[in-house]
């Protein structure tokens, strides 16, 4: 049986991102350092095969699709199931701020009840098979390829866990951090994971490596 192997990734850092603001499905772009961590990784990824590489619709994720893209000399295919889970009345708020105003309903958000979800937005229940069904339909199209996927925290820990068999309420242990590659293979039988939160492309950082 062949696999397609999928480099998945969250998106390079934003200014809400510094701030600890819930973007859900807002569409905040890329700050200076996400540009920077977009040009690094694309610089990772330039002497990897890759057949094509999509992105969730949402600017943060396109941008540092684009730069990825762009090495590889590839068009970046836009997916409106890679978005960050909806997160309802919570999007544009800060951790601080519901926890005063909505005590309970952020509760139930850090136990992750999985039939909770903010006005508005998704459950984690209704996340896990809108992510589990983009990814199959996408890779499906791949098989024997290796190919990108640009998504977001939400969608990322979703990946972990589909590729884990963890439970939606098991407490994470792992990182998911913006533009780190996570290596995973994917058959019609589901995902398995290869390597997770490879950031070594993003440690030699200093003030005058940023210019984008």
């Amino acid at each position: 049986m062949e696999f397609t192997r999928i480099l998945a990734l969250r998106h390079g850092e934003t200014t809400w991102n510094q701030d600890k603001r819930l973007q859900g499905q807002l569409d905040i772009p890329l700050n200076e350092r996400g540009h920077w961590q977009a040009a690094r990784t694309a610089e990772a990824l330039r002497d990897e095969p890759i057949a094509a590489i999509y992105s969730s619709d949402l600017a943060r994720a396109h941008q540092t699709a684009r730069a990825i893209a762009a090495g590889q000399g590839l068009d970046v295919r836009l997916h409106a199931g890679l978005r960050e889970r909806h997160f309802g009345a919570f999007q544009g708020k800060t951790w601080t701020e519901l926890e005063v105003e909505e005590p309970e309903a952020t509760l139930a958000w850090r136990t992750r009840v999985p039939e909770f979800a903010p006005g508005g937005g998704e459950t984690l229940l209704q996340l896990r098979a809108r992510i589990a069904a983009a990814l199959d339909e996408i890779a499906a199209r791949h098989a024997g390829e290796q190919i990108v996927v640009v998504a977001h925290g939400g969608v990322l820990d979703m990946v972990y866990r589909l590729a884990t068999g963890l439970e939606l309420q098991a407490p994470r242990t792992w990182t998911v951090e913006n533009a780190a590659i996570n290596r995973l293979l994917w058959t019609p039988e589901g995902l398995s994971l290869v390597g997770w939160a490879d950031s070594g492309h993003l440690e030699a950082r200093s003030d005058d490596d940023i210019s984008a």
